[in-house]
């Protein structure tokens, strides 16, 4: 009769021991690393162009310009979204406001096609642009003249700083929300966002000290890259506590899932939205770590230009994490209950 019973009883002390959460985890890190290496991979390692947005000026439907567009859109494997503008300070603006990654200037006679990349905009695109430009304009015999509309700063030439510090205040900013599960378990949920918004003031300067004062990586407009870096930090801090509210112990899942998975790649700070799969383009402007990029991105290169869409997605990111957490505070690991004695104190006080 004791064996029959031998396999129920061992998995009974099995499921009680330290050891199926162990084994748990260990096949979820597994799963986890091979996901991370094919996300990143996914979107980066061969970055291909779908639909790439330039303005045109001039007669761009007629040689020597419609032949150059066509050679162009062959070369590249993809189509070029043409948008016409009157005038190449048109077209340029265009290019500020981050709606064009390009500008194609058709000649009214026999001059060169000129093509203005920005590098600001996009160093991929740009490059992979002008690399078509001056293979196009060969196998044409169109003259070309390629410039550089925004160039990338000197200490950041691949234009992956922003990316990095970005990539920082997104970890940093869940990694210090765990800490505090972990090491401020008592903290009530007021008391738990303070903290949360402290610490991401403070590590927002930081970084942003970091990279610009003291390595001269990039030269930033300190107070909004600074306070960029903060919401961005304390949007992803809160969004690991709302799935800690939400799934306890298993929170790390879910944020890694949404903020380093899926987030980063699709950010669109380590390869430009027109050359990532087109799901992840569109999707990653509406998580947390694209919305941080477009907005450092704005505020570095683009200033006076500055967009409220990655600013709303934050906030609204933020608000969302907070509104869970704080309705269904009851469930989150974390906080103190109020003693007996703290209860006559508390009365005592109110009278």
């Amino acid at each position: 009769m004791s064996d029959s019973r031998m396999p129920g009883s061992r998995w009974t002390t099995f499921k009680r021991s330290p050891f199926l959460p162990a084994t748990v985890l260990l096949l979820l890190i597994s799963a986890a690393a091979g996901l991370f290496a094919g996300s990143y991979t996914y979107a980066m390692a061969n970055p291909t162009p779908h639909s790439i947005p330039a303005a045109v000026t001039g007669p761009y439907d007629r040689p020597p310009a419609r032949p150059f567009v066509a050679g162009m859109e062959h070369a590249l494997s993809a189509s070029l979204k043409l948008h016409p503008y009157p005038d190449r300070a048109a077209a340029v603006r265009a290019v500020n406001q981050q709606r064009v990654f390009a500008v194609i200037g058709a000649p009214t006679g026999d001059g060169p096609v000129r093509v203005d990349v920005s590098a600001a905009s996009g160093a991929t695109v740009a490059q992979i642009l002008g690399e078509a430009a001056g293979s196009v304009g060969r196998a044409t015999g169109t003259a070309v003249v390629l410039h550089d509309l925004k160039p990338l700063q000197k200490g950041d030439p691949r234009g992956l700083a922003i990316f990095y510090i970005s990539l920082a205040a997104v970890v940093i900013g869940f990694i210090g929300a765990i800490q505090l599960s972990v090491h401020a378990k008592a903290l009530n949920p007021l008391e738990r966002i303070a903290f949360t918004v402290g610490y991401a003031l403070l590590g927002g300067f930081t970084i942003a000290a970091v990279v610009d004062w003291w390595l001269g990586a990039l030269r930033l407009p300190f107070v909004e890259s600074w306070l960029i870096l903060a919401l961005t930090m304390f949007t992803s801090g809160m969004v690991f506590t709302m799935f800690n509210t939400m799934f306890g112990r298993w929170a790390m899942l879910p944020t890694w899932g949404l903020m380093v998975l899926l987030g980063n790649p699709s950010s669109g700070g380590a390869v430009s939205w027109p050359l990532l799969p087109s799901a992840l383009g569109t999707i990653g402007r509406w998580l947390p770590p694209g919305a941080s990029v477009n907005a450092q991105h704005t505020a570095v290169y683009f200033r006076g230009d500055q967009h409220a869409f990655p600013f709303l997605v934050l906030a609204g990111w933020s608000v969302l994490a907070c509104a869970i957490f704080l309705i269904w505070r009851h469930r989150h690991p974390g906080g103190r209950s109020t003693g007996p004695a703290q209860e006559v104190g508390a009365q005592e006080a109110g009278a």
